[in-house]
C-alpha cells in the first residue's frame, strides 16, 4: 500500500488523477480536510482513538499511518465527523439574509479592463506612466480611481459570499461529503470523488469559437453590418464592448421591424449554440480546461456549474444568488448523481506550454433562466 509521503507528493505536485480511484488516496485527502489542531482534537474525542498531540504535520502523518489499518472503517468514521462539523457550520449561515444582502449589488460593473488583477491595472494605468505628474493623478481618484477599486471589492465581495450560497446548497445535500477545513482543489466529494466546484458563464471566447465553426461572423462584426443597414450611429472609436452595448441598446430602443429581427438573430444563435453545449457537455468541460488562465492552471477533477440568462446573456451573473433556480437544479443533478458511469466524466485534455496530456473527471451542471 502507497504510504503517506506518496500522496503528499502527487498532491504537491498536483497529480490529483490516482486520488479518484484510491480508497487509501481518498483517506489522505479527507483527513487533510480536518487537519487543523482543533479538528484533530475533535476527531480524537468523536472516535476514542489517541495520538502524541505534535505539530499540524506530524499529527496527518501519524492519523494517516493509524487509520490505514482499517480503511473502510476509517473512512466510515471520518465521514460521520466530517458531516457534523459541516452540519454546524451549515446551521451557522443564514442563508435567506445572505440572500437577501447578494440582492443589494445591482450592478456588476469592475471598472476597468484589469481581469480581475486590480494591483497590475492601477500600477500600469496609473504609476508607471511615462510623463508623471502628482497633479494628475489625484485628478483621477474621483473620476477613474476609486470607481474601479470600488467595483473591484464589490464584484469580489459579491463573488465570494455568491459561491458559499452555492457551496451551501451543494454541502446540504446527503450524497455529498463536504471538505471542513480548505483543500487545494477539493471543495467537496460526491460519491467518493473528489471535485472543485467552478462558478462561470457561458464563455464569450467559446461562443466566438463556435460562430467561427458555423461560418457565422463575429457578433460584433455582424451588428456593425446591420447597424450600417439601419443607419444606427455609433462611436466607433470607442472600445469593442461599447460599441457592442451602443448598438444592441440602440436597436432595442428603434424597436421595428429590422432591429428586432437582428437582435433576435443574435439570441437565437447563442442559445442553439448553449443547446449544443447541453446535449455534449464534456466538449465544453474540455475547452473549460484548455482555456483556463495559465497562473491558475489546474488538471484537478472539478465541476463546472455553468450559468446562463437567456434573456440577456451579460446578465447571468445574477443567476448566483438565484436560489429558486439554483437549488432545485443542483439537488436534482446530486440525487441522479450515482447513476453516472466513470467513463462519462472522464475528460482529456492538452494545455499550452505543457508538454503531455491531462486527464480528470469533470462534469457541468446547467443553471437556465
Amino acid at each position: 500500500m502507497e504510504d503517506f509521503n506518496y500522496w503528499d507528493s502527487l498532491h504537491r505536485n498536483e497529480a490529483l488523477e490516482e486520488f479518484s480511484c484510491s480508497r487509501v488516496g481518498l483517506l489522505w485527502l479527507k483527513l487533510k480536510s480536518i487537519i487543523r489542531v482543533e479538528l484533530v482534537k475533535g476527531f480524537l474525542d468523536f472516535t476514542g482513538y489517541e495520538i502524541s498531540l505534535k505539530k499540524q504535520s506530524d499529527n496527518f502523518r501519524l492519523l494517516f499511518d493509524l487509520l490505514s489499518k482499517n480503511i473502510d472503517k476509517s473512512h466510515e468514521l471520518l465521514d460521520e465527523y466530517i458531516k457534523c462539523i459541516s452540519n454546524r457550520q451549515i446551521a451557522n449561515i443564514d442563508i435567506q439574509k445572505l440572500v437577501s444582502e447578494l440582492y443589494k449589488l445591482k450592478n456588476f460593473e469592475w471598472g476597468g479592463d484589469y481581469q480581475n488583477s486590480l494591483d497590475k491595472y492601477l500600477v500600469s494605468r496609473y504609476v508607471k506612466v511615462q510623463n508623471p505628474s502628482f497633479d494628475h493623478l489625484i485628478s483621477k481618484f474621483e473620476t477613474e480611481i476609486n470607481p474601479a477599486v470600488q467595483g473591484y471589492v464589490l464584484n469580489s465581495w459579491y463573488n465570494y459570499w455568491s459561491s458559499i450560497l452555492i457551496e451551501n446548497i451543494f454541502k446540504s445535500h446527503p450524497e455529498v461529503l463536504p471538505t471542513v477545513g480548505q483543500i487545494k482543489s477539493v471543495d467537496f466529494f460526491i460519491g467518493d470523488i473528489p471535485f472543485d466546484l467552478k462558478v462561470t458563464y457561458l464563455p464569450a471566447e467559446y461562443i466566438k469559437q463556435k460562430r467561427k465553426e458555423k461560418g457565422l461572423p463575429v457578433e460584433l462584426t455582424f451588428l456593425k453590418q446591420k447597424a450600417k443597414v439601419a443607419n444606427v450611429m455609433y462611436d466607433k472609436c470607442a472600445k469593442p464592448n461599447d460599441i457592442f452595448y451602443e448598438i444592441t441598446e440602440k436597436m432595442s430602443d428603434r424597436n421595428d421591424d429590422f432591429c428586432r429581427q437582428t437582435l433576435q438573430t443574435l439570441k437565437d444563435e447563442k442559445i442553439q449554440i448553449l443547446k449544443e453545449a447541453q446535449e455534449n457537455p464534456k466538449l465544453l468541460a474540455k475547452w473549460l480546461y484548455e482555456n483556463q488562465g495559465e497562473m491558475r492552471f489546474g488538471s484537478e477533477n472539478r465541476l463546472f456549474l455553468v450559468l446562463v440568462d437567456t434573456d440577456d446573456f451579460n446578465n447571468s451573473w445574477k443567476l448566483k444568488r438565484n436560489i429558486d433556480l439554483l437549488k432545485p437544479t443542483i439537488v436534482e443533478y446530486l440525487d441522479n448523481f450515482k447513476n453516472k458511469k466513470i467513463e462519462d466524466l472522464q475528460v482529456t485534455f492538452e494545455f499550452k506550454g505543457k508538454p503531455h496530456m491531462f486527464s480528470a473527471l469533470a462534469d457541468v451542471i446547467f443553471v437556465i433562466k
